[in-house]
């Protein structure tokens, strides 16, 4: 899957202008918040953002800054599911789960030694990614995937226990997010 494809497949799941009460976001076009839009330097009414602004800002902010462009290079499956749970949770969580189940399942450093989880996604994690997928070989993908969506369903499931408004969300983020 191309870069522009997972960019047209997130923008499908978040949908136009939304500004639920419950969501601690507030004002949101194309899953874009307007604290990120406005950190991007889009200054403009949030319903009237761009699509065009928007693709800026994930490819900027939500591929390339944390490194997920690198992974999508290496797995275009593992990289579109750290992206799009990136756009939805910030790409900070999905890039430290990922450096988690890295080091989850390296056979305890026989295979690869442990990287920093650091929710930096560079050499370092992309050398381990590489020494992974060679390792693991036709499974790699699959199960790192089961792996980062099962930690990404724990989370939506701790904030919903956490804060009862975002139980309203609860259920969609579960049918559009886990199990890409």
């Amino acid at each position: 899957m191309s870069i522009d494809s997972m960019i047209d497949a997130t923008i499908g799941r978040e949908g136009g202008y939304s500004n639920h009460p419950a969501d601690t976001g507030g004002p949101t076009r194309w899953g874009i918040t307007e604290r990120v839009a406005r950190a991007n330097g889009y200054q403009g009414d949030m319903r009237a953002l761009s699509r065009e602004t928007a693709v800026l800002i994930y490819k900027t902010q939500y591929l390339i800054r944390p490194g997920f462009a690198d992974v999508a290079a290496l797995s275009p499956r593992i990289g579109e599911e750290l992206f799009d749970s990136g756009v939805n949770i910030g790409p900070a969580r999905p890039a430290l789960w990922f450096q988690m189940a890295l080091n989850a399942l390296n056979n305890g450093g026989t295979l690869y030694g442990d990287v920093a989880e650091d929710g930096d996604v560079g050499p370092g994690t992309l050398a381990a990614f590489k020494a992974y997928l060679r390792a693991r070989g036709a499974e790699a993908e699959s199960v790192m995937l089961k792996v980062l969506n099962g930690l990404q369903l724990a989370f939506y499931i701790d904030i919903s226990r956490s804060r009862a408004a975002n139980e309203a969300f609860t259920f969609g983020w579960v049918r559009a997010r886990v199990g890409l």
